[in-house]
């Protein structure tokens, strides 16, 4: 019972103290881009300057968030209707005190629970919003109906590509799909194994240049990672990248890509992320 009362009496603090999380969805709009290796090693980025960061795993059948840090989680995210487990005991620690909740193979099941179990997804949720600086969701290549649901109700959306053509014209369709959601969203780029800088670098300025000129909106550029073998044999070592190499040419690019987000970004008001999931589940 002590545990529990301090645990609550914490809980009360923060609620007074401190902001709301920031909630940021990672996406693309195709596999195969690096997405959930970009959330992960930018969250331990994070989390090494001293920032409170938790990821979610919401890629449907893809999960690999746990795979990737080379952990087993004891729970996933169905479970916290399946079992009715706590979110707070969902929540795994990687390296550097990152948190993280797995997806799993049955993550479908989350996007699709009645009016009871999203209402205490909702409360779960609520009590995470004031333990970290940071809540990232890894989510699922393209744009689905519920995914889009969750990438609409974040404070900011982080789209990853690779400067090839399909996979650019896919990003493309895949910021048309959240604008249209939602006008307002800011959504920053990230172009992923690059040939180099300055290849990476032209790509970018390419794809705002066309978002600019036909959806009439600015895209942020985040930064260019380029193609490094070393991001490769950290995924055979199931370690990240930004720990097992952390002076290869992909760790530094990462490293100044979140110094530079940190140091350029505007201050966060508090979130409305369960403000605009309820609106936007209802309009469904």
């Amino acid at each position: 019972m002590s545990d529990q009362a301090e645990k609550l009496r914490r809980r009360l603090r923060q609620r007074q103290n401190g902001k709301k999380a920031k909630v940021i969805a990672v996406a693309s709009g195709k596999g195969g881009v690096g997405k959930s290796n970009v959330t992960i090693n930018f969250s331990l980025e994070l989390s090494s300057l001293g920032k409170r960061v938790l990821i979610i795993d919401l890629d449907i059948g893809m999960g690999n968030i746990d795979i990737l840090l080379g952990l087993t989680p004891r729970y996933h995210m169905a479970d916290l209707f399946s079992d009715k487990i706590s979110i707070r005991d969902m929540i795994e620690t990687g390296p550097k005190s990152l948190s993280y909740i797995a997806g799993g193979s049955s993550l479908n099941q989350f996007f699709h629970v009645e009016e009871a179990e999203f209402s205490y997804f909702l409360a779960e949720f609520d009590s995470l919003l004031y333990e970290y600086d940071y809540i990232f969701f890894d989510m699922g290549a393209g744009a689905s109906e519920e995914s889009l649901q969750f990438i609409s109700a974040s404070d900011e959306t982080f789209i990853v590509t690779t400067s090839e053509p399909t996979s650019l014209t896919d990003a493309y369709s895949m910021i048309k799909h959240i604008y249209a959601e939602d006008p307002q969203m800011n959504i920053s780029l990230l172009m992923n194994r690059t040939l180099n800088e300055r290849q990476g670098k032209k790509a970018m300025e390419r794809m705002q240049a066309v978002i600019s000129r036909f959806l009439d909106k600015e895209v942020k550029a985040l930064g260019v990672v380029t193609e490094d073998k070393a991001v490769l044999k950290a995924v055979h070592r199931q370690s990240p990248f930004i720990e097992e190499f952390p002076s290869s040419k992909a760790g530094r690019s990462l490293k100044s890509i979140v110094h530079q987000y940190i140091n350029e970004e505007p201050t966060h008001e508090d979130s409305s992320f369960l403000q605009k999931l309820k609106r936007l589940v209802s309009e469904r």
